[in-house]
């Protein structure tokens, strides 16, 4: 089974603090028994903000978390003093982070930095004290503004796994063993479909003290894009890599142009955006392979695209393929 601790989609209903309500004071002193307004305005309400955390990698923190609710800004008080602002509520989100209203969809904020924040839920502004309500014709306002209402809805956080490359691929494609092997990543392996259910991510030490970071995403099965198999949940993880890596192994029961095909199809019905992506085409299990048969593969695979046979087991064609990865990635 995929960890529990991968937490990507949480729902949220928060509330933000209501504005401190002005006030309607007016001076008094022992020589000034009929001072003028002196009221101060209320202070705003606590806002409910998301802040990147590159120490979180995932949304676990936030699974029972269902709501939330900002502190009320201060009433103003006399000598014109403002209220104390309300207590903001702050949650840390992992960089890749969207934020959206639950409501309408529409998305409200990315998170992409250590550090970023943004308001989700703004307080509400604190009312204004009698003192701005003066004038020639009105020496002594007896009324103040109440503090504005905060806002109440739910939200959504949804994680994009950051990574330099992505695998795409069916299950047993070979994905998982791939980034055990290249990188200090021990996700679950094992010979059956949908071993990974969460995504998975690995550093890849490269030359001269250089890296590149890659995720293992569950597998694609055809259909994903209508929900099928673990569907479109884990085909958004996709979204914030630079480069798409497509395994097909070399003893698929389909011809590895077909294969890849079907995936590109998956993604190009999930979002077309993602074609727009660098993509490599390596078919893994090669050590399966005499040269003959892969050079009979090559003649059929695509020509758009660069291809590369490896075998994570017999450790064949691994450098090869991150030389490739590495051009790929800082292409001009």
């Amino acid at each position: 089974m995929g960890s529990p601790n991968f937490i990507d989609y949480v729902k949220i209903y928060g509330k933000s603090g209501h504005g401190g309500a002005g006030s309607a004071h007016f001076r008094r002193e022992k020589f000034i028994p009929k001072g003028g307004p002196d009221g101060g305005d209320g202070g705003r309400g606590g806002h409910v903000i998301v802040k990147g955390n590159q120490h979180r990698w995932t949304l676990l923190h936030l699974k029972y978390t269902k709501h939330i609710k900002a502190g009320k800004g201060g009433d103003g008080g006399e000598q014109r003093s403002t209220g104390a602002t309300g207590e903001d509520k702050i949650l840390e989100v992992p960089p890749g982070s969207v934020v959206k209203d639950a409501e309408s969809g529409e998305v409200i904020c990315e998170v992409m930095h250590h550090g970023e924040t943004h308001v989700v839920l703004p307080g509400g502004r604190g009312g204004l004290g009698n003192d701005h309500f003066k004038s020639s014709t009105n020496q002594t306002p007896r009324y103040a503004q109440p503090g504005e209402e905060g806002v109440e809805k739910p939200f959504i956080i949804e994680l994009k796994v950051l990574a330099d490359v992505g695998l795409v691929g069916f299950p047993n494609a070979g994905k998982s063993t791939l980034l055990s092997v290249i990188s200090a990543a021990k996700p679950q392996i094992a010979d059956y479909p949908f071993t990974t259910l969460t995504p998975n991510l690995g550093m890849v030490a490269y030359r001269d003290d250089q890296s590149f970071v890659m995720a293992d995403i569950p597998g694609i099965i055809e259909d994903a894009h209508e929900g099928k198999g673990l569907g479109i949940r884990f085909l958004r993880h996709i979204e914030r890599n630079a480069l798409l890596l497509f395994l097909v192994p070399a003893d698929t029961d389909r011809e590895i142009k077909d294969e890849y095909e079907i995936l590109l199809n998956e993604l190009r019905q999930y979002n077309p955006e993602l074609l727009d992506k660098e993509r490599i085409l390596a078919v893994s299990k090669s050590d399966l392979l005499d040269e003959e048969l892969k050079q009979e593969i090559r003649e059929g695979l695509p020509t758009d695209i660069p291809c590369v046979f490896f075998s994570s087991v017999a450790q064949q064609g691994l450098i090869e393929l991150k030389d490739l990865i590495w051009q790929q990635l800082h292409k001009p």
